[in-house]
């Protein structure tokens, strides 16, 4: 933005652009003392910033921006590197983000890596000298760690938990994939269920992991050993969705329950149980994890495990923010954000439990 320039006679009009050279020109300092006093820096006398303060305002100078980030070596700009950008997830996490960033005056700059290394890599050069910090998503293990290599220098925070002992050396807000995962397969348990499908995430994916070992642990507490054919392979797509009903359907025993390791797959899922004429829940349940809006206004409405999304993005833009305002050096922070199951019309006990419950209701009417 150009400051207001002085007209031929000496007045102020809008015809000329005000530099930070003609401020120094007429209070007699070097260029480097204007910018320490517009950029708020000590090492200047009260006397001296005064003068410079006066007559900034008296020729109507406004900083450029670009200037100003030559000097402080600051863009005022977020990079976020996502594995992807489209759906109700990123779009959620995004609004976050934005939210926070836009009240402290700084802008986004979005991309994604298709959870490559080479196009992360090649997303971080180009954003190089472009933002002052990375907010980074990226729950594949093997990317994660070259993006810890390559931000070595990059104030970063992470959007999920991080393996290895060096994790204490990164900023870190993730959620508790193992909890929401273990209260949701307890949850269809206390139902009645004892055959529950789980529909996995991408094979080396941190959250995908953590919500199988949060299914196991709760089917360990039937004491039976896991059984592979109910772990079904995915990668957090409706079409994995999809897909896995055709093969859950073929087990037999079939399965009295699906409990989908994302919301998008349980979406795929549903379309498919409809589609093979299976009644949600009368015949199965179905659960996902996420909560993302959509679900709500399914039929049945889907019953998820709630992840604060657009929380995550705030906290994130606030936990880089301090880190990038903040004089000296800030310790690093792990923090985990807690989950909430949501019961919705998507789950019921299964048929058996459900046709012995009416008959003890009948009886119970018979006998009084």
């Amino acid at each position: 933005m150009a400051g207001q320039g002085r007209d031929e006679d000496g007045g102020h009009g809008s015809s000329v652009e005000v530099t930070i050279h003609d401020v120094a020109r007429e209070a007699n300092v070097s260029i480097a003392t204007v910018s320490r006093v517009l950029n708020g820096q000590n090492r200047v006398s009260d006397a001296t910033k005064a003068k410079v303060t006066e007559i900034a305002a008296r020729l109507g100078y406004i900083p450029h921006s670009g200037a100003r980030s030559l000097i402080k070596r600051e863009t005022r700009t977020i990079g976020v590197l996502l594995p992807d950008i489209f759906g109700e997830f990123f779009s959620e996490l995004i609004r976050g983000l934005d939210r926070v960033t836009r009240q402290h005056d700084y802008s986004l700059l979005v991309t994604c890596s298709h959870g490559q290394s080479r196009s992360a890599a090649t997303m971080l050069k180009a954003m190089h000298g472009k933002v002052d910090g990375m907010i980074v998503l990226s729950s594949d293990i093997e990317l994660q760690l070259d993006l810890r290599r390559m931000l070595r220098r990059t104030p970063v925070v992470f959007l999920n938990q991080l393996p290895g002992p060096e994790a204490a050396d990164y900023e870190s807000i993730s959620m508790d994939n193992f909890g929401g995962a273990l209260a949701m397969t307890r949850y269809l348990i206390g139902l009645g269920h004892e055959r529950i499908a789980f529909l996995q995430g991408p094979e080396g994916n941190l959250d995908a992991r953590h919500r199988l070992e949060g299914y196991r642990v709760a089917m360990a507490a039937l004491g039976r050993e896991p059984l592979a054919e109910l772990e079904i392979p995915g990668d957090f797509s409706e079409e994995a969705g999809f897909r896995a009903v055709g093969r859950i359907l073929h087990l037999e025993p079939r399965p009295t329950a699906i409990f989908a390791g994302n919301d998008d797959m349980a979406i795929g899922a549903l379309r498919a149980l409809k589609e093979a004429g299976i009644r949600v829940p009368e015949e199965i349940s179905l659960a996902g994890f996420d909560d993302i809006p959509i679900i709500r206004h399914l039929t049945p409405p889907l019953t998820s495990i709630r992840t604060p999304i657009s929380e995550l993005g705030s906290r994130a833009a606030e936990r880089l923010l301090s880190v990038l305002e903040g004089d000296g050096a800030v310790p690093p922070q792990q923090q985990m954000l807690e989950v909430l199951l949501v019961s919705r019309g998507s789950t019921a006990p299964p048929p058996q439990a459900a046709r012995a419950s009416k008959r003890a209701s009948a009886s119970l009417r018979t006998s009084s």
